[in-house]
């Protein structure tokens, strides 16, 4: 597959790319602009004590990369590798990893108005799902690859401990509204941002919750900087993705002053320009939240 003849050039149409696979005889879906490439599978050095989800490591173009199972990810724990699987070799939250699927069938354009919140009966506590898609009378299920990786290895995500290095200040009299469907980012973010001293904080669950909820504020309230002080937005979000939440934000007279950080994993080199495209105020990488502390700092201290 090649990433670049398929990644969309728009920005902000609330669309995206998946690359659908199977695991199980189950189809699943990753974001396409997560995939670097797909290979067939090369011989795979084992590595004694490493996380149980963990195959091992290959060696591809001069990169050492951990290779993850994803029947021992969701739960098929006596798998074995297939003749027919393929590597999917992914880039997101600043880290390289190839995962192991039984097949890579074909690639969708959707909207994510059309993915679903997963249902809380089958979602669980620790789910690796965050959307559904129902397709030609098929579910195709979104997986939450960030979760997956810090799954196996905690530090890769944020860090409380890094917040205190900044030292407490006071900013409990600021607003921020932060839209990220992960309940795990969620209560990260809620912390780490308390930990800094930013405590008024309302969370929503993705961008046209958000959206819905500043568009109340300008009917009762013609200055939005009375209510809200900056918009915090991850960009894969059932709905609305954040890179349209931010496109409708600034297309707004009433809301365009408003700052938006968008804090995401897919936040690279090659794609910043996206949020660029759609008027993001600042673009920083997840995990850094010392980073994102700090581009807070200078809009609205």
């Amino acid at each position: 597959m090649d990433k670049n003849s398929t990644v969309l050039l728009e920005s902000g149409t609330n669309e995206l790319e998946i690359v659908e696979f199977e695991v199980n005889g189950n189809k699943y879906g990753i974001n396409v602009i997560k995939v670097r490439e797909i290979i067939l599978p090369v011989p795979v050095t084992f590595i004694p004590h490493s996380h149980p989800h963990v195959e091992g490591i290959i060696e591809l173009r001069g990169e050492i990369l951990p290779v993850i199972d994803m029947m021992r990810v969701l739960g098929f724990e006596n798998s074995r590798p297939k003749e027919n699987d393929k590597f999917i070799v992914t880039e997101f939250n600043r880290q390289k990893a190839v995962f192991r699927v039984n097949n890579v069938s074909k690639i969708h354009r959707i909207s994510w108005q059309s993915i679903e919140k997963p249902s809380e009966i089958y979602q669980g506590k620790s789910s690796e799902i965050i959307g559904v898609i129902k397709m030609n009378r098929e579910m195709l299920l979104l997986l939450d690859f960030e979760k997956i990786m810090v799954d196996i290895n905690p530090t890769s995500g944020i860090q409380v401990e890094q917040v205190k290095k900044l030292g407490k200040r006071e900013r409990s009299n600021k607003k921020i509204i932060v839209a990220e469907d992960s309940p795990l980012l969620r209560k990260l973010l809620e912390e780490t941002l308390g930990e800094a001293g930013y405590v008024n904080i309302d969370f929503f669950e993705n961008g046209q919750e958000a959206l819905s909820y500043l568009e109340s504020l300008i009917e009762e309230e013609s200055d939005i900087a009375e209510k809200v002080q900056l918009v915090i937005t991850d960009i894969e979000m059932p709905q609305m993705d954040g890179h349209h939440l931010t496109k409708r934000i600034k297309d707004n007279p009433s809301l365009k002053k408003l700052p938006v950080i968008i804090f995401s994993s897919l936040i690279t080199n090659e794609l910043r320009h996206k949020g660029e495209m759609v008027g993001a105020d600042e673009q920083v990488s997840k995990p850094e939240i010392n980073e994102l502390i700090k581009k807070i700092d200078e809009y609205i201290l």
